[in-house]
């Protein structure tokens, strides 16, 4: 059974080599630089090879919450052919220096058209995204402020580079 992820690496880095042989761009995003702010369309489909992102969501009365991060070997945003009102209130924020292969949505479209398994490996990282939505609507929303972060800490051990080799010690009760 998956538990949510707050941190996504190294969903795609099977992919890597195929990425390379497709028609990208190299784009560096220095630390604290967007990807994509508020209000911008996204317009590019990014695969981190070095650093991370974090994704915020604004309220319409301005408040931010932290969605997500995204670090090496994963594909972020992803793709699909939809346009939502609801992307014009996130924003991707470089924490780190990152370098990243940089894809139009028309060629990456075409990545995932031609080749089945970027397709279903897409597939099952949307349902991992999903997943950590559905989470945060049916838990979080009804948890203290302590219990989250207790949550986010272990969930974020979980999840990310060195996995649970890092050892959380924080008593929630």
């Amino acid at each position: 059974m998956l538990i949510p992820r707050y941190y996504f690496s190294n969903d795609y880095r099977d992919f890597y080599e195929y990425f390379l042989t497709q028609p990208h761009t190299v784009k560096i995003f220095r630390k604290d630089e967007y990807l994509w702010n508020y209000g911008d369309p996204i317009t590019h489909i990014y695969y981190i090879i070095s650093g991370a992102a974090m994704t915020t969501l604004e309220h319409e009365n301005g408040s931010r919450k932290i969605s997500s991060f995204h670090g090496e070997g994963t594909v972020f945003p992803g793709f699909h052919r939809s346009v939502f009102k609801i992307e014009q209130s996130i924003a991707t924020k470089a924490v780190t220096d990152m370098e990243t292969l940089c894809f139009t949505g028309a060629a990456f479209l075409e990545m995932l058209s031609e080749n089945s398994r970027l397709m279903l490996s897409t597939l099952d990282w949307y349902a991992s995204y999903i997943n950590l939505l559905l989470y945060e609507s049916a838990h979080q929303d009804y948890n203290s402020s302590f219990v989250k972060l207790c949550n986010l800490l272990y969930l974020f051990t979980q999840n990310s580079p060195g996995g649970s080799r890092y050892a959380v010690r924080v008593r929630c009760s």
